[in-house]
């Protein structure tokens, strides 16, 4: 038996950056900051940065109503990926493939988007950017971060 699951809580470093599959598939990357329990004396970052991928409507949750300083949950499984770069050298990167991607904080003013949500994505690869649709936050009266969407 193995098992391959991941929960995370932190904030997104930047906006999260739509692509579309050549088969048409939605997938979004994002990164998250994660606080460490202690925080370290000897100067290094008191934080861990885990780069996220996400697909579907999982993608399309995170593109529409999350941006850079959000505070997310991200229940998902580590990947590998491998590759020979443009200098013939190989690489290896980690990254969380998604599952689930939650909101957890309220939008700041200036913000687009809602609340909780609870999508699960899907799985393929490659393609183009998307631009990011802007939509109004929620007044307090209607905003609810544990409604699903």
């Amino acid at each position: 038996m193995s098992v391959n699951r991941v929960v995370l809580i932190g904030r997104l470093t930047r906006d999260p950056e739509l692509r579309t599959t050549s088969t048409g598939k939605n997938v979004v990357e994002f990164s998250i900051a994660v606080n460490k329990r202690i925080k370290p004396q000897d100067g290094s970052p008191d934080a861990d940065f885990f780069r996220i991928k996400a697909w579907g409507q999982t993608a399309d949750y995170v593109n529409n109503y999350l941006a850079k300083g959000r505070l997310v949950a991200v229940d998902g499984r580590l990947e590998t990926r491998k590759w020979t770069d443009q200098n013939g050298s190989n690489r290896e990167t980690v990254e969380v493939v998604a599952d689930n991607v939650n909101g957890l904080d309220r939008p700041r003013d200036g913000e687009g988007g809602g609340g909780g949500g609870n999508y699960e994505g899907g799985n393929s690869g490659g393609g183009q950017r998307a631009s990011r649709p802007v939509s109004a936050a929620p007044s307090e009266d209607e905003y609810d971060p544990f409604a699903d969407e």
